[in-house]
């Protein structure tokens, strides 16, 4: 299957769209242009292959659809904010497959943004939105996950010259990537916060191994990485050797609060999915219409609503100048939380489907038995449950520790 382009709206006109007329622009695109086999409602779907998604989101940049709000001069559209959440909200109404580079233009593109030389800028970011360059994570380590203080992956530096010894775990698409975003400690574990350092490192680098783990649904996209004195060159470092600790927390804030923003707009195609198909069995319509999964449907409607409300509360805040600081911990946790209900009450529901299945409840069950399966996950990644209520408590509330 080949990605075959309508002519993009980034190449002709869309320097002079703005507000409906734009979102008017992106929608007709990705409608024209989504394969069928790409949506997970659509009975065609078949998972795209690592070349097809790569081929699929370089299409995408070109329509405008990425780098929304990074500088022309590093390969970006320099749109605005709002540009940006308006485009999100497009791609979360439709079944689209995630990013295969989510972390390279939602992660390390801002903080190569904020911290990186010129010359870093110029070199990585084009590449990033090109999909030249696959980027993940390096930052959790087995005694060093969601508190990221007690990392023990080391870098020493020797002129211009940095050696990286170490392992980090559940890195997400390490097996696919180029590049990893690694946290590395250069001062002593005491320090804690202090002499932490951040590097862009090429996974084909000698002394790099990487281990895929199988996870619940049998995919294989979480790693290991293992790093047994990797030289990196200074130029590959990101900002200064002791700003990875504030770089790491600014790469936090923007992953729980701005990231992958069309979350709540694709929850809502889910939702509306799962109705569709419910209606199209007699036993599922009949339950739909009953009080107690009235009150959850609603409930599920709330949860998406109070997301929304997260996320465009967010933009205003950057819009004005802010900074999203703890508050991004509310929307992840909400957002986490939500869809792992959702995910379990989809599949509670579709359990009670008369037999022989109706192709429209075989292809609902097909794509929510997955989304259940990796929602499990979605409580873990980009800080813990426990880690949000914990920043909650301690940031926003200012509740006392041991009180």
């Amino acid at each position: 299957m080949t990605v075959i382009e309508t002519e993009p709206p980034a190449a002709t006109a869309t320097g002079d769209l703005s507000g409906e007329a734009y979102r008017v622009a992106m929608r007709r695109w990705l409608r024209a242009n989504l394969p069928a086999s790409f949506r997970s409602d659509s009975a065609a779907f078949s998972p795209p292959t690592l070349p097809q998604s790569i081929a699929w989101e370089a299409a995408m940049y070109r329509a405008g659809l990425a780098g929304i709000i990074w500088p022309q001069a590093y390969g970006g559209h320099g749109r605005t904010l709002r540009e940006h959440l308006i485009a999100n909200q497009e791609i979360g109404a439709l079944a689209m497959p995630e990013s295969v580079n989510s972390i390279g233009k939602e992660l390390a593109g801002p903080i190569i943004l904020a911290v990186g030389t010129e010359e870093q800028k110029r070199r990585f970011l084009p590449a990033i939105l090109e999909m030249r360059d696959i980027w993940c994570q390096g930052f959790s380590e087995p005694e060093a996950g969601s508190d990221l203080a007690g990392l023990r992956t080391r870098a020493t530096r020797s002129g211009d010259t940095w050696r990286i010894n170490g392992q980090k775990i559940w890195t997400s698409g390490a097996y696919r990537a180029q590049r990893c975003l690694v946290l590395a400690r250069t001062g002593p574990l005491e320090d804690r916060h202090r002499g932490l350092a951040m590097f862009a490192v090429r996974l084909d680098a000698k002394g790099v191994r990487v281990r895929p783990i199988k996870s619940i649904d049998g995919r294989e996209s979480f790693c290991e990485v293992f790093f047994d004195d990797v030289e990196v060159l200074q130029s590959d470092a990101l900002g200064a050797p002791d700003e990875g600790w504030a770089a790491a927390i600014r790469v936090l804030e923007i992953e729980r609060a701005t990231n992958r923003m069309y979350r709540a707009w694709r929850f809502e195609n889910e939702l509306r999915h799962l109705i569709s198909a419910c209606k199209a069995d007699p036993t599922l319509a009949q339950l739909v219409a009953e009080r107690h999964y009235e009150v959850r449907l609603g409930e599920i409607v709330v949860d998406i609503e109070v997301l929304k409300a997260h996320v465009e509360t967010a933009v205003d805040a950057l819009v004005n100048g802010d900074r999203i600081g703890a508050r991004g911990s509310l929307a992840k946790l909400h957002w986490s939380e939500a869809h792992q209900r959702f995910a379990a009450l989809a599949l509670e529901l579709l359990a009670q489907a008369s037999l022989p299945l109706h192709p429209a409840v075989q292809v609902a069950r097909r794509r929510f038995e997955a989304i259940y399966l990796q929602a499990r996950a979605e409580t873990i990644y980009a800080g813990t449950t426990e880690i949000q209520l914990g920043i909650i408590a301690d940031r926003i509330l200012q509740l006392s520790k041991g009180k």
